[in-house]
């Protein structure tokens, strides 16, 4: 069943979101695209006279925390759907099931944060540092039979299911995945927000034009190992940037200062470089970066071969030369996919490198690549750059795109289709 299809007339739908959204210290909303993101979703069922029970976590608690409360972002919710969410203090109690109960077509209810109660991860928490391991068996069966009150118990505040949360799709908690089970194939589908990840992330990885590119950042090639691995059976190009870069470099015997490099996983970098060449994949590696002396925006700054970096320095961006050497790969391309930006973006003197990438990719889709740009710190680039709208699809999940990447099947993806 799709969104479409369904008609959410005198329905109560649950819909789980993603509206795990940053706060600063006075618990203003300080980025409300997760929150934006759901409301075609959300407006469609209104529109069709349908009432919405909103299920969210917010942030990592173990337990109830001020910090963590929805409550925090309702008078916003209010504003961005135009009517007056009602709000439940506790997903579990019984204000909950009877304002579920109780709702008419068009109103709204927001539970309070999912994840005050450990069941919706199915972890037990609380358990002492020398626990026993037959403690913490005891502790974790204890969590999963009671997680099975607990979905049924949110499954029974409405007629249909909705996830519309691709950011946690890649989790198999009770509001993501094991609830689905509680609703037929009729009454359970994907949002709008979840259709259109799933679509862009299955266009990127099986409806290919090539050339394929894919741009691969981040600080550690270990938390990319199984990532890589699965792109190489797929990609023309790969392009290796941010500090996965050194760890290369000093595999084949460059001079990389005090850049940052994972030192056990050298014969890795050499493995990997050697799989690209078999399988006849382009392994693109920086050429010269810009170096620093100091982990600062305010550093000393010059440029050097990438393998030639001197004592005292450390590299915290690519140089011009592997700009252009990146941009020419990437505007040669018809399927695109950025994870990871070439520097220390954080620091506006070390953004060029990210921005030449992202404008190049600019570049490609205006001649008709596919682009798809995912992964927190790439999003970020893009929302910095003002480039969002430039390219073809701009992932809301990070951990979710990224397991999706590597080819392996999403819990909260699966629980709707079976």
């Amino acid at each position: 069943m799709t969104i479409d299809q369904f008609n959410f007339a005198g329905k109560k739908a649950f819909v789980r979101v993603d509206f795990n959204v940053p706060l600063d210290e006075n618990f203003n909303i300080t980025d409300d695209t997760r929150m934006r993101a759901a409301l075609p979703t959300l407006k469609k069922i209104l529109a069709d006279g349908g009432s919405i029970i909103i299920g969210s976590h917010l942030g990592r608690p173990k337990g109830v925390t001020e910090k963590f409360s929805l409550k925090h972002i309702l008078k916003h919710l209010n504003e961005l759907l135009g009517v007056e969410v009602q709000f439940a203090n506790d997903c579990m109690g019984e204000e909950a099931a009877v304002k579920a109960a109780a709702l008419k077509p068009g109103e709204v209810l927001l539970l309070e944060n999912l994840r005050f109660y450990a069941e919706e991860e199915g972890k037990p928490r609380g358990l002492a540092d020398d626990a026993t391991d037959e403690e913490k068996a005891a502790a974790k069966k204890a969590v999963k039979e009671s997680q099975k009150e607990f979905t049924k118990k949110l499954a029974s505040y409405a007629d249909c299911y909705v996830n519309d949360a691709f950011g946690t799709a890649h989790r198999a908690h009770a509001s993501t995945a094991l609830i689905a089970k509680y609703f037929d194939k009729d009454n359970k589908m994907f949002g709008y927000l979840m259709e259109k990840e799933v679509k862009a992330v299955d266009k990127v990885l099986n409806d290919i034009h090539r050339p394929f590119t894919a741009i691969m950042g981040g600080s550690k090639v270990s938390s990319k190992i199984e990532i890589i691995e699965n792109l190489l059976n797929k990609v023309d190009n790969l392009i290796i940037a941010g500090g996965m870069t050194y760890t290369f470099t000093k595999a084949m015997g460059g001079k990389i200062g005090l850049s940052i490099c994972e030192d056990d996983k050298l014969d890795l970098a050499l493995d990997l470089m050697k799989k690209a060449k078999e399988k006849g994949v382009n392994l693109v590696l920086a050429v010269d970066a810009k170096v620093a002396d100091s982990f600062s925006n305010d550093a000393n700054t010059k440029f050097c071969e990438v393998n030639d970096i001197p004592d005292g320095w450390e590299g915290l961006d690519i140089g011009p030369k592997t700009e252009e050497l990146f941009a020419n790969v990437i505007k040669g391309s018809k399927t695109i996919l950025w994870n990871g930006p070439t520097g220390v973006f954080e620091f506006d003197n070390f953004t060029h490198g990210s921005r030449a990438v992202a404008e190049a990719i600019v570049e490609a889709t205006k001649n008709g690549a596919f682009s798809l740009v995912g992964g927190g710190d790439s999003v970020a680039c893009v929302n910095k750059f003002g480039l969002a709208k430039e390219v073809s699809y701009v992932s809301t999940g990070g951990g979710a795109l990224l397991e999706a990447i590597e080819g392996k099947v999403l819990p909260g993806i699966a629980a709707i289709n079976e």
